[in-house]
Formats: C-alpha cells, sequence, structure tokens
C-alpha cells in the first residue's frame, strides 16, 4: 500500500479479519496503531479480536453466502484469514473479481487450511523431507494405512489447529478411537484425517518466514515444547547448528515462495542434528511465536501487520525469552483470573489474559511471557509466572 486512510472515514483503509483470537487480536493492536480500520469476524460473539476491533461480525464462515454477503457489505481491502473453517473457495472467488485481497493469498488460504494440501505441495510438488504419511476418509482405510507406515503414528483431522482432534496411537486396537476423536474434534465439514509416521528428531521449530515488499527474513529459530498436539511453552533462540539452520531456512523459503503473499507464515520443522523434515506450515503469525513479544523490538504481530501493509520490517533478536501458557483449568463463562499482580512482580515479564469469554479445562486463556540473560532463565521465569496466575469462576 502507497498509503493508509484515516478510520471510520471514506478513506479508511479496511482489514477484514475472518477468525478473531488471540492472536488475531494482537495483529488488530498493531494495525490500530497505524489507523487501519478493523472488522473482526468469528463463529461466536466477544472472541479477543472482538474486543480491540472497530466492529464485529458473528456468522458461520464456512458458509459462503453468509461470507460473500459481509464482504460485499464491508467492502475490506485486506481480508485475513487466522482459522481454517472458512468457505475457502469463495474466497478465491471473491479475490479472482477483485473484491479484495486475501493475506496471503486465496490459494495459501486453501493450501494450508487443509493439510491434505500443504502436504502434497511440501512433499510431492516441492520435494521436501516430510515423515511418510497417508490420507483416509475411513476408519478402514486409515487402518491399513498406519499398519503399512508402522506404529506409532499420528492421526489428525486434515482441518484442525492447537492439536484438535490429534492422537498419537501405539496400536491397532487404538485406530478406532483415534478415528472417531478426529472427526469429533476436527473443524470444517471433511470426513478426512491425515496419518503420520514418527520422526526422530532432537527437537522442532517455529522458523517464523516474513514475506514483506523488500523480500523475505527469518526470525531467529522458536523452540517449543507441545502436550497432544498442542503448545505449552516455547523459547527463541533455539539452538541449533549452522547447517540445520540454512536447511530450516532453504525449505521455510521453498514452501513460503510456491505459496506467495505477504505477511509472517509460521513453519513448523522437525530437526535432528543438521537433518531437517517439514511438518506445517500456517499463513499467519503461530501461538508458539507469541516470544517475540518479549525477543524483538517487532513482534511476529508488528511483523505481520508491517508486511501486509506494505511497510519495512526488522525481525532482530535483542534477547533470549520464553513463553508458558495459561489453561482455563475450568468449565465456565466469564472467568476471573487472580494473582495477577504477584505474577508480574518479578522483573522482565509480561501477561497476555486473552480476555476469552468462555473457559474450557484446556482451553488456552493467556500466556506468561518473560526474557532473561538465558534461555534456560526465562523458560523458568514464565513457568513461574504462569503458574502464579490463578483461573477461578465467579
Amino acid at each position: 500500500m502507497t498509503r493508509i486512510g484515516t478510520p471510520l472515514s471514506s478513506t479508511a483503509t479496511k482489514v477484514l479479519f475472518l477468525g478473531a483470537g488471540e492472536l488475531g487480536k494482537e495483529v488488530v493492536i498493531e494495525l490500530q496503531r497505524f489507523g487501519v480500520e478493523v472488522i473482526a469476524c468469528d463463529r461466536y460473539a466477544n472472541a479477543p479480536g472482538m474486543q480491540v476491533a472497530h466492529r464485529s461480525r458473528v456468522f458461520d464462515m464456512t458458509d459462503a453466502a453468509a461470507l460473500r454477503a459481509v464482504i460485499e457489505e464491508e467492502k475490506p481491502d485486506l481480508i485475513v484469514p487466522e482459522i481454517e473453517a472458512i468457505a475457502t473457495d469463495e474466497l478465491a472467488a471473491i479475490e479472482a473479481e477483485g473484491l479484495a485481497t486475501v493475506i496471503p493469498t486465496a490459494r495459501a488460504t486453501q493450501l494450508t487450511m487443509d493439510r491434505e494440501g500443504i502436504r502434497r505441495l511440501a512433499a510431492e510438488t516441492l520435494g521436501l523431507k516430510t515423515s511418510p504419511y497417508a490420507f483416509a476418509s475411513d476408519a478402514e482405510t486409515l487402518a491399513r494405512e498406519a499398519d503399512r507406515i508402522g506404529y506409532p503414528v499420528f492421526v489428525k483431522p486434515v482441518m484442525s489447529s492447537s492439536g484438535k482432534g490429534q492422537s498419537k496411537v501405539d496400536t491397532a486396537a487404538d485406530i478406532a478411537a483415534a478415528w472417531d476423536h478426529a472427526l469429533t474434534a476436527g473443524r470444517g465439514k471433511q470426513v478426512r484425517v491425515i496419518v503420520e509416521g514418527a520422526v526422530d528428531f532432537d527437537y522442532e521449530i517455529t522458523l517464523l518466514t516474513v514475506r514483506h515488499a523488500g523480500g523475505t527474513d527469518f526470525c531467529a529459530p522458536v523452540g517449543h515444547r507441545q502436550e497432544s498436539g498442542d503448545y505449552v511453552e516455547s523459547w527463541q533462540p533455539q539452538p541449533m547448528s549452522a547447517a540445520a539452520l540454512t536447511a530450516a531456512q532453504d525449505m521455510a523459503r521453498k514452501v513460503t515462495d510456491d505459496i506467495g503473499g505477504l505477511g509472517v507464515f509460521g513453519v513448523e520443522l522437525f530437526i535432528k542434528g543438521d537433518t531437517v523434515w517439514f511438518s506445517e506450515v500456517s499463513p499467519r503469525p503461530h501461538d508458539t511465536g507469541l516470544v517475540t513479544l518479549a525477543t524483538q523490538d517487532q513482534s511476529e504481530f508488528v511483523l505481520h501487520a508491517r508486511a501486509i501493509l506494505g511497510l519495512p520490517v526488522d525481525t532482530s533478536l535483542n534477547r533470549p525469552g520464553a513463553s508458558a501458557v495459561i489453561y482455563g483449568g475450568v468449565e465456565a463463562i466469564g472467568v476471573a483470573f487472580e494473582n495477577v499482580a504477584d505474577a508480574l512482580d518479578e522483573s522482565g515479564t509480561q501477561l497476555r489474559l486473552f480476555g476469552k469469554p468462555v473457559s474450557y479445562e484446556k482451553r488456552r486463556m493467556g500466556v506468561a511471557i518473560a526474557h532473561a540473560e538465558t534461555i534456560e532463565g526465562a523458560l523458568e521465569k514464565a513457568r513461574r509466572t504462569a503458574n502464579t496466575v490463578t483461573v477461578k469462576t465467579v
């Protein structure tokens, strides 16, 4: 963009978010700093991003007609998908008609919202190293392919995020349960899963890859730990060999160059020694990248906002940092957070309490972020901060 208008006026630069979770909320805040008019959409009211946007819309984003109606009414300059459950074919039609620019592109949204599309692109088109995999549309095919790949395997819906619907399966006896779990927890309307073989890796990283008007830049690698496919803590930088880092950047560049468009991509990779495997890519800021709020002058959210607006970016790392998730722990509407002052009493700490209207036991309700002289010190500090906060029903 060569200019940015004034919000709520005839000159406004408008950005419409499809999905308004905690990551989108941070990007909305950064866009607001530039005077961008933001419309936040989600399937439920009072989502985190809606609380900081100019206005919000609640509707089923998998409904193509409803999606088109909102876009035609709002007339955004940019559309930013933030979740998987979207009518991506309709987005492609909207982009083709020139109604709005989809970030990073409509094709990128179609590819990355579906694990089948992105895995076939990475492994079969680009020739990137991946774990062994197959796809299944019924439990019988899933069982057969799992036997062929060899246990243990991981079963995931082709459309899901943050570990939802994922299972580690150690024996054939557990395949039926994994199939049922994937179908009940996955997003979208597809009755299809991916089954992946295990990879013997030392650690996994998210390589935040920023495509901007001046080219492609990389943030320092983010290490992370997951439980049941969902991230629980992350740190930056993840120590790795020069050879592995070069291979990881080459892999991330190949996949994001093919996808195209502008913005931050969260490229997930497995590392063992100097060997790198491609896992997944998200065409938007990544949950593990919340750590960049403590480590970089321009967090992944600043970088995304700047990149999609065509502004200069700086991916420099300032210091080591870490993040630790705060779970709801309770099933309730409108919870309260206690001991917040105590949690922030230690220097070099931050909290993000997301403002989600409903809490579940394993729903991510907030995150603690810390910086220190070392990665280990930052992790310990982030864990202490997260553990000090308690979530209570009112």
